[in-house]
């Protein structure tokens, strides 16, 4: 489930489960959501749940992220 910052309009998206999310178009205002600083993707940043590749390395940070 993502949850927009802007509207909070909430979403049930299928994450992608090999590779990350850099952008989301929202349904409910328009606006593109980015990762928040330090995180990898959207779901991350904006999910219920983080990504697959984090879930994987136990709530470590994955695709590159410092």
């Amino acid at each position: 489930m993502l949850t927009c910052p802007h509207c909070g309009t909430r979403r049930l998206e299928r994450m992608p489960t090999d590779a990350c999310q850099f952008f989301y178009d929202c349904t409910g205002c328009g606006r593109v959501l980015r990762p928040r600083p330090g995180d990898c993707c959207v779901f991350c940043s904006y999910g219920s749940v983080p990504c697959p590749p984090v879930q994987a390395a136990g709530g470590a940070r994955c695709c590159g992220a410092g």
